[in-house]
């Protein structure tokens, strides 16, 4: 049997489980609502299930571009710029995200467009290599007008010359990237051309000497 002393302490330690079950359910319902609100305000602030469609800018103006986009809530960034001779300079020819695909608003458009200048490149060190290797470089390079002339040399398809417009180019130059390049290079031959030019010469050189004694 209980004694007296026992049933005063457990009608104590009733009271004290029923307060501490009341925090802990008041602590985790405080929890859950805390919770709750941040999500609500999270979606709110990332615009959770809100997309906004990227329009169609390529083909306008950079200027009428930027405008449509920051009018339908996007940033933009102009990523680069290419030369093309056949479209007005400022025209957007890329756009990324493309268009009609579906982004949250804020989200930044990056524009390619075309530029006002051809793009200026640095002329490298292209004499005493192969033609082969001088044409890849200058194509690395972005330029793809290459004229080739052979000149007297006995070094076979070696560069000799590199020139633009008759005028030499020396390694560090910077070019438009539309440059029309030509490039010198050896034709070859050998040391049995020389000699039979030469005994042509000394031949047609005799006959010549032979005319004064008639």
């Amino acid at each position: 049997m209980e004694s007296p002393k026992d049933k005063q302490t457990v009608s104590k330690a009733h009271p004290f489980r029923r307060a501490l079950l009341i925090n802990l359910g008041l602590i985790a319902a405080a929890a859950f609502i805390i919770i709750w609100i941040l999500l609500l305000w999270l979606d709110s602030w990332t615009s959770h299930g809100k997309y906004e469609t990227v329009p169609q800018v390529k083909g306008l103006s950079y200027e009428l571009a930027v405008g449509q986009l920051e009018s339908a809530g996007f940033e933009v960034e102009l990523a680069d710029s290419v030369y093309d001779a056949k479209t007005r300079p400022g025209t957007v020819v890329e756009q990324n995200p493309k268009v009609g695909t579906k982004v949250k608003e804020g989200r930044v458009v990056y524009l390619t467009i075309t530029a006002f200048e051809p793009k200026q490149v640095v002329v490298p060190m292209l004499t005493d290599v192969s033609e082969r290797q001088a044409r890849s470089v200058l194509e690395a390079l972005g330029i793809k007008q290459i004229r080739t002339v052979k000149v007297p040399s006995e070094y076979k398809d070696l560069v000799i010359r590199v020139s633009r417009d008759g005028v030499p180019l020396t390694p560090g130059v910077r070019i438009p990237v539309n440059s029309i390049i030509t490039l010198d290079v050896g034709e070859g031959y050998t040391p049995s051309d020389s000699t039979v030019v030469n005994t042509d010469a000394t031949i047609q050189e005799e006959v010549d000497y032979s005319n004064y004694f008639d």
